[in-house]
C-alpha cells in the first residue's frame, strides 16, 4: 500500500474520532440498567447462590488451579481477536481454542504471534501454536482492514486492545455482518463516587483517560451490533505488563519498606487474568450478555496495606514495613510512587456472576501465589525496579525526623 493511501486512511480515522468526540449526544451511556441483585433474597439471587456454593467447596490448593477446564457451551465459532499476544488475550485465546473455536489473531506483525505461558507443557503449547491463525494488519488502516477481513466469515470479534471508537468503527466496516462483538473496556470509566462499589448502571466520566472506551460502547450501541463490554478493575497474574503485583514483589525481594499513600486503608480490588479470560469466554453465545456491560474482578475487596501483606504471604516472606506518606507533599515527576489510584476503587461483580454463570476461581492469596510462582518467582518480570520515588519519600521523612529531634 502506498504512503499516500496510508496517510489518507489515518486522516479518516482521526476525523472519525473528532466527529465522535464533538457530536452532540444524549445523557452519558453507562450500560443497560438492571435490577439490583443485592436487593433480592439469597434464594432468588443467582450471584448469592454462586457465592454460597463457592464458600462450601472450600479453597483448593493453588497448584490445582493452574489449568482452567471448561466444557464447550456453544458450537465452534470463527473468532477474530485484536490484542491476543500480550496478556489478557494470551490466556483468552488458549481457552477459546481449547473449546474448539477457530481463533485468528490480528496484529501488526512486528512481534511473534504465539507466546508460551507458564502453564504450558510442550504438548499444549505445540497444539496452541499449530491451531492459532494470524493476520498481519494495522487496525487503523481502513483499506487494509477491508482487504484482509472482508468475506472471511468471522462470526465473533474479541476486541481486547481497542482504545478509541474510530478504531472499532474500522473493524466493524471491515469485518461485515457478525454475530457478536465483545469489547474489553475498563472500570476506570466510572465517575468518582461516594457510594461504592461501582455498578454497571453508575454514572460514567466522559472526561476520564478511558473516555475512548466509553465512546466505543456508545458506537456499538448506536450501530445495533450484538455487543458486550467488560470492565475489569486491576488485573494481575503471570505475564502482567502493568506493575501491579510486581511493584510489591520487587520491594519485598529487596527487603525494602513499602511506601503506601495516605492511611493505607483505601479499598480497591484485583482480578486474576485467568478469571477475566473465563468471563470473556462465558459471554460467547450467551443471550443474556447481549448489549450488556459487566464488571469483572475478584469478588473480595482489599486495602492498600492488605495488598502488600498478601504479596508477602504469596512470596512466603515476612510482612514488610509499611510507611505511609502524603502524596501531596511530593513531585515524583515521571517516577511512579504507587501502582494504584489513591482512592477507594472497587466494583460489584454480581451481575457477571448472575448472567454468565461465572464466579472467580482465584482468591487473592492463591491468585498472587499463582502469579509469583509462575512469573516473578522464576526470575521473570516486565520492568526493572525503580526505587526513585521510595528514596525521595525516605529522604524527606528522615529530614523531617531530624528537624523534629
Amino acid at each position: 500500500m502506498s504512503t499516500a493511501t496510508g496517510c489518507s486512511s489515518q486522516a479518516r480515522v482521526i476525523a472519525a474520532t473528532r466527529s465522535l468526540a464533538t457530536a452532540p449526544r444524549p445523557a452519558p451511556f453507562a450500560g443497560l440498567r438492571r435490577a439490583n441483585v443485592l436487593d433480592k433474597d439469597v434464594a432468588a439471587c443467582p450471584a448469592q447462590q454462586l457465592r454460597a456454593r463457592a464458600a462450601t467447596r472450600g479453597a483448593a490448593p493453588a497448584a490445582a488451579r493452574s489449568v482452567t477446564v471448561m466444557s464447550a457451551a456453544v458450537a465452534p465459532k470463527k473468532v477474530l481477536m485484536l490484542g491476543g499476544t500480550r496478556f489478557i488475550g494470551v490466556y483468552l485465546a488458549r481457552q477459546l481454542i481449547e473449546q474448539g473455536h477457530e481463533v485468528t489473531l490480528l496484529t501488526r506483525g512486528k512481534k511473534p504471534v504465539t507466546y508460551r505461558i507458564p502453564d504450558d507443557t510442550d504438548e499444549s503449547f505445540a497444539k496452541f501454536e499449530s491451531s492459532v491463525k494470524h493476520i498481519a494488519c494495522d487496525r487503523t488502516d481502513a483499506e487494509a482492514m477491508k482487504s484482509q477481513l472482508a468475506g472471511k466469515g468471522f462470526q465473533v470479534v474479541y476486541d481486547i486492545n481497542g482504545r478509541e471508537a474510530a478504531e472499532c468503527e474500522v473493524v466493524l466496516e471491515a469485518v461485515g455482518d457478525i454475530e457478536q462483538y465483545i469489547f474489553c473496556s475498563s472500570a476506570g470509566v466510572y465517575m468518582k463516587s461516594d457510594q461504592m462499589p461501582h455498578r454497571e448502571e453508575d454514572e460514567v466520566d466522559f472526561k476520564s483517560r478511558h473516555k475512548g472506551k466509553l465512546f466505543t460502547e456508545e458506537l456499538l450501541s448506536k450501530r445495533g451490533v450484538n455487543w458486550t463490554s467488560v470492565r475489569p478493575v486491576y488485573i494481575y497474574g503471570p505475564l502482567n505488563y502493568n506493575p501491579v503485583e510486581e511493584f510489591f514483589f520487587h520491594r519485598l525481594k529487596a527487603g525494602r519498606p513499602i511506601f503506601v499513600p495516605g492511611t493505607g486503608m483505601q479499598v480497591t480490588q484485583l482480578g486474576h487474568v485467568k478469571d477475566l479470560a473465563t468471563a470473556f469466554v462465558k459471554i460467547l453465545g450467551n443471550p443474556k450478555a447481549a448489549n450488556q456491560v459487566y464488571n469483572v474482578a475478584g469478588d473480595r475487596f482489599v486495602t492498600f496495606d492488605g495488598i502488600a501483606k498478601a504479596c508477602a504471604q504469596a512470596m512466603g516472606v515476612p510482612e514488610p514495613e509499611l510507611i505511609h506518606y502524603n502524596p501531596k507533599d511530593f513531585d515524583f515527576g515521571k517516577s511512579k510512587a504507587f501502582p494504584m489510584r489513591d482512592q477507594h476503587f472497587f466494583a460489584s461483580v454480581d451481575k457477571a456472576q448472575a448472567d454468565l454463570d461465572w464466579t472467580p476461581e482465584f482468591g487473592l492469596i492463591d491468585g498472587l501465589t499463582d502469579s509469583y510462582q509462575k512469573d516473578f518467582g522464576r526470575g521473570t518480570f516486565r520492568k526493572e525496579p525503580d526505587f526513585t520515588a521510595d528514596d525521595m519519600i525516605m529522604e524527606r521523612l528522615k529530614n523531617k525526623a531530624s528537624v523534629m529531634a
